[in-house]
């Protein structure tokens, strides 16, 4: 649709053909690369005549290598998108189809995408190729379970918390009364009794902070700081031995967020990455940060979606997660830890929720990722709470 496809024309000598409305190749071309979905011209023999930016990022590869490459070269042998070009060239028709499994050869990595051939009728050997990554309306619609999920539970921790902690209290006070008069095999008992209503307790209060629904008190925040924090208790404590890699984007704008909450999700998700690399004498634990345009959200009750351009990640090279246990993991009581209570991932989604954020796990053997893309601060429509409060 740009570049090398636009300036074409009929006649060697003659000025470039602009048919398509606005009719001005340079709007065309800034058109083209600015669009954040992936998009790739290929013609009739299988190769790429075009690709704007987001081809570039999707394929790992620059744009001057992209162009003049075969299709089949960046795809696994047999990918059924190369049959969906060759099926577009010979009807002359378009073609979408969804949730395809798409790799690059050589490559661990797998998506899934949604993809759109056309044919483009000002070049009859061309085919327009849009890939657009489920990742993203998959994680929408994880994170609408997440909601409900959490909602679930606040309601189970209002209702634990008064009608279960002050019977709790009466059995344990009569277990201590008890204590005294009892001989040291009886005694063994009733510190049982104690140990393990306080043991209940102690989960319904991790519990009750799902049922808090006051509004967030939110300023303006830089992510870096917050993770640097992160990274320092981690390394004196749980994470000692494993070593931290820094991949921040310096010119990242600041994130709308309370900063104890988010110090609090990020340190459960280092907490966990530094569990599942155990003793492994080469742990490493990434936290990334990028400016990823193009993503937007709408939460229930919101006429206007929230752009969520700022992208945070964790990434530890532990075992990974198997897949069948993936899309439970923000689960409340989903655990695959032995002593485990499965609320922690789950706090971590109810943080991110509440801040208008989405959050999404990619495994692999000794390559998870935890992702969030979150909303930045701007001046002009979110006043800084705390300079409120200070005034």
């Amino acid at each position: 649709m740009t570049g090398n496809d636009y300036q074409k024309s009929d006649v060697e000598g003659q000025a470039p053909k602009e048919s398509l409305s606005p009719g001005n190749t340079l709007f065309q071309s800034s058109l083209f690369d600015s669009l954040p979905t992936a998009l790739i011209t290929v013609s009739k023999d299988g190769v790429i005549a075009n690709a704007n930016a987001a081809a570039e990022s999707f394929f790992d590869m620059g744009r001057q290598l992209l162009i003049g490459q075969n299709i089949d070269r960046l795809l696994p042998f047999g990918s059924p998108l190369i049959a969906l070009i060759e099926q577009v060239h010979l009807r002359g028709a378009p073609i979408n189809e969804y949730r395809i499994d798409i790799g690059r050869p050589g490559h661990q990595l797998d998506r899934r995408v949604d993809v759109h051939c056309a044919p483009l009728p000002e070049f009859e050997d061309r085919v327009l190729v849009m890939l657009q990554e489920r990742t993203i309306a998959d994680k929408i619609d994880r994170q609408l379970s997440h909601r409900k999920a959490v909602r679930s539970v606040s309601g189970l921790a209002s209702m634990l918390a008064h009608e279960i902690k002050n019977p709790l209290s009466g059995i344990r006070g009569a277990a201590q009364l008890l204590e005294p008069g009892l001989n040291d095999s009886d005694r063994a008992l009733t510190r049982l009794i104690c140990d393990e209503t306080d043991r209940i307790v102690r989960l319904i209060d991790r519990m009750e902070v799902f049922s808090d629904a006051r509004p967030l008190k939110r300023q303006q925040v830089n992510i870096h700081s917050v993770l640097n924090h992160v990274k320092q208790i981690a390394q004196s404590g749980f994470a000692r031995p494993i070593r931290f890699v820094e991949d921040f984007d310096p010119s990242l704008p600041p994130v709308y967020a309370n900063p104890d909450l988010l110090i609090q999700a990020f340190l459960n998700l280092v907490k966990n990455a530094s569990e599942a690399i155990g003793d492994a004498p080469d742990g490493e634990i990434v936290l990334k940060t990028a400016f990823r345009p193009g993503v937007s959200f709408r939460s229930l009750g919101e006429k206007n979606p929230t752009g969520l351009p700022l992208e945070f990640s964790v990434r530890d090279n532990g075992p990974g997660i198997p897949e069948d246990l993936a899309a439970h993991l923000f689960e409340p009581f989903f655990t695959t830890k032995a002593s485990g209570s499965g609320l922690g991932l789950a706090l971590v989604a109810k943080i991110v929720n509440d801040h208008g954020g989405v959050i999404e796990c990619e495994s692999l053997i000794r390559r998870t990722t935890f992702r969030i893309l979150m909303p930045m601060y701007r001046p002009d429509s979110q006043p800084d709470d705390q300079s409120k409060e200070n005034n």
